[in-house]
C-alpha cells in the first residue's frame, strides 16, 4: 500500500457551562482544596 491516510481528529465541542454551573464548580473545587489544606473535615 503506497497510499498514506491522514487521520483527522474530530474535536467535539462541549457547550460552555452556564454562569451558575461555573460558580458551583468553582465552589466545589474550593471546598475540596480547603479540605485538603485543613487535613480533612475535622481540621487536625
Amino acid at each position: 500500500m503506497t497510499e498514506t491516510t491522514v487521520a483527522t481528529r474530530r474535536v467535539r465541542h462541549v457547550p460552555r457551562a452556564g454562569d451558575a454551573e461555573r460558580k458551583n464548580a468553582a465552589a466545589a473545587l474550593q471546598r475540596a482544596l480547603d479540605r485538603r489544606d485543613n487535613g480533612g473535615e475535622t481540621g487536625h
